[in-house]
């Protein structure tokens, strides 16, 4: 009684009447369809998973590497859902929990995804062949270029050992030139000393030997000098035999040899004459000045000219005058 009435007061004071016995056989009806249903989706998807994969074949040359998406996780089963029971319904069959549902297979690709597919790993392909063909050119343009610089590298080395040999040979040759000099100079230094000493020993030899002919000829003067009837008749026979063309060859070598620095520019032409003593070979005894020009600077050197000349010249017989005068006017000397 107590519970009527509360049920009336929650139900805003209706009185309550009990529900009509539901109907069981749409209930048995939709559980044996479920159970159909059920079956059916087992078979077919049986029957399906049983099927073999069309075969598709494709290179991928993606470095990066591409994952199939996960298969989706089985759908968890569906929690029963009591059915609310009345507080004095009769008890009613209980339903059967649905099946799981089966996840769909999933859609086949078309053939228009296929060959775009195809299309972007072939243009893939074809650029990657095409940078490794590039790669491969540059690669045997850098094996050439370096293959040129060893070339070129080994040809200046060659060159810069011809170049070294040559200034070797070069510096031996001038080493050798200038050893053939020093030798050359020795020898010449050495032929010069022995020549200078063989013309000194030749000099001193005809030296001695003047000397000798000037004794000779002084003790014979001396001995003449004694006896003037001889020394006399010794001019008297000279003297026409004297060639005028022998006087002259000696007065032009004497005024080839003689050097007059002063002033010509004087009153007159004056004249000096000089007695001359010779060996029969021509050399110079003595020089006696008799007459002076009135001048000694052209005194002087009219004697340096006779001395300088010495040996005097021969006759064409080859004989010489002992004694012979010769003089010089100053204007006459140019």
């Amino acid at each position: 009684m107590s519970a009527t009435k509360q049920n009336s007061n929650a139900i805003g004071g209706s009185p309550y009447q009990v529900p009509p016995e539901p109907n069981r056989w749409p209930s048995i009806g939709l559980a044996v369809g479920v159970h159909a249903l059920l079956l059916a989706f087992l078979v077919i998807g049986i029957n399906w998973t049983n099927n073999q994969p069309v075969a598709v074949e494709a290179e991928v040359w993606d470095t990066s590497v591409q994952q199939a998406a996960p298969p989706a996780p089985p759908q968890p089963e569906p929690e029963p859902q009591p059915e609310p029971q009345p507080e004095t319904p009769p008890p009613t069959p209980r339903v059967a929990e649905p099946p799981p549902r089966a996840e769909p297979a999933p859609p086949k690709q078309p053939d228009i995804a296929l060959e775009r597919e195809k299309k972007r790993k072939e243009e893939l392909k074809r650029k990657e062949e095409e940078e490794a063909e590039k790669a491969e050119r540059e690669r045997e343009l850098a094996q050439q270029k370096r293959e040129e610089e060893k070339k070129e590298k080994a040809l200046a080395e060659k060159k810069a050992r011809e170049e070294e040999k040559k200034k070797a040979e070069e510096l031996a040759r001038k080493e050798e030139e200038a050893d053939k000099k020093k030798l050359a100079e020795k020898e010449k230094l050495a032929k010069e000393k022995a020549d200078k000493a063989a013309k000194a020993k030749a000099e001193k030899a005809e030296a001695a030997k003047l000397d000798k002919l000037r004794n000779e000829e002084m003790k014979r003067l001396m001995s003449g000098a004694g006896n003037p009837s001889s020394s006399g008749s010794a001019e008297k026979s000279t003297a026409p035999r004297i060639d005028k063309g022998y006087i002259a060859s000696i007065a032009a070598k004497i005024k080839g040899n003689t050097s007059y620095p002063g002033s010509t520019d004087v009153p007159g032409n004056p004249e000096v004459v000089f007695q001359v003593e010779q060996l029969p070979t021509g050399e110079i005894l003595s020089v006696r000045k008799t007459k002076s020009s009135g001048i000694p600077a052209f005194d002087e050197a009219v004697e340096r000219g006779i001395n300088k000349s010495s040996p005097l010249p021969k006759k064409k017989d080859g004989t010489v005058e002992r004694s012979v005068q010769v003089g010089f006017k100053l204007k006459e000397m140019n």
